[in-house]
């Protein structure tokens, strides 16, 4: 019976001694590496009012928990400021490739090789990404909306409108905003023959190189009109991509493209640099429109260019 009894408690004798070997051999360890105890600096004293460091992994999880909180209530402050009910939902981190875009169904030409025409970039995050047209409006609201609630989103321009105020948008550029095209003057662009459609896209590209310092990889057409020399005249001055839209935001209501009326993973939504003039509503408003049908939604705003 005493051998029985041991040969089965062994496991269980040589768990402990190898737990006891080990905690053993990291005491000597640390006994060896470690200065006598007279030679030891003593630790630093906080200074009056600060919070003693702690050190290694647990002080760098502190800093962040710490870090976390802090954008958190910037956040909920910033909601409560622009008059929203939630603050907006943080996006994912970008991809480390991009996803591949491609020409979505039914928005085909007969050309090949021409820049891709869609209105969803493919991806399964609970994103949607926010795009404003033309220039038209120049509120200093909006850029302070923007900033002060973080939230991402790109601007296709018509300089016919922009150049009262090219600053305006220089500000939004120092804001982290990517300016694109959206042609010089704004014209239905199928009604055009091949070199007058050249000048609107490749003109607008030129301009906003020269006042802006890049010239855009993305071109909107006015309207989503083109046909295939649209998308030729555009890849001749350097586009790369056609993002059109599927769903619309006004400050009162929301339009959509697709049946079910609803956000779908990728969405691209389009909006207008517009006031009270043409609108029920503000700039500030039209935000919130959108950001009350995204975050009730469960979706987050995310930067276009990261994706596209």
């Amino acid at each position: 019976m005493q051998l029985v009894r041991q040969k089965e408690q062994k496991p269980l004798f040589r768990g402990a001694r190898a737990l006891g070997a080990a905690l053993l051999v990291g005491s000597l360890g640390a006994a060896c590496a470690a200065p006598a105890a007279e030679e030891r600096p003593a630790p630093a004293k906080p200074a009056a009012g600060q919070q003693p460091r702690v050190e290694g992994a647990a002080g760098a999880l502190d800093a962040y928990v710490q870090r976390v909180r802090k954008a958190r209530a910037a956040r909920v402050a910033a909601a409560k400021k622009w008059g929203l009910a939630q603050p907006p939902i943080e996006a994912p981190e970008p991809p480390a490739v991009k996803p591949r875009i491609t020409t979505r169904k039914g928005f085909e030409t007969k050309g090949t090789g021409l820049p891709p025409v869609f209105t969803t970039v493919p991806t399964k995050e609970k994103i949607v990404f926010l795009t404003i047209d033309d220039g038209a409006e120049k509120d200093p609201e909006l850029l302070r909306m923007m900033s002060d609630l973080k939230i991402p989103y790109s601007a296709f321009l018509s300089n016919y409108l922009v150049k009262s105020d090219y600053g305006y948008f220089e500000k939004m550029q120092d804001a982290g905003v990517s300016l694109h095209n959206h042609t010089l003057t704004h014209p239905y662009l199928p009604g055009l023959d091949y070199d007058d459609q050249k000048r609107q896209i490749c003109g607008m590209q030129d301009v906003i190189q020269k006042r802006y310092g890049k010239r855009p990889p993305l071109f909107r057409p006015p309207y989503g009109n083109y046909n295939e020399d649209t998308l030729r005249a555009a890849k001749s001055c350097g586009v790369k991509a056609v993002p059109l839209w599927a769903s619309e935001a006004f400050p009162d209501h929301m339009e959509w493209r697709e049946w079910d009326r609803d956000l779908h993973p990728g969405d691209i939504i389009l909006t207008h640099f517009r006031g009270k003039q043409d609108w029920k509503g503000s700039m500030p408003d039209m935000i919130r429109r959108v950001m009350k049908t995204v975050t009730a939604k469960g979706y987050a705003v995310a930067k276009l260019e990261d994706y596209v």
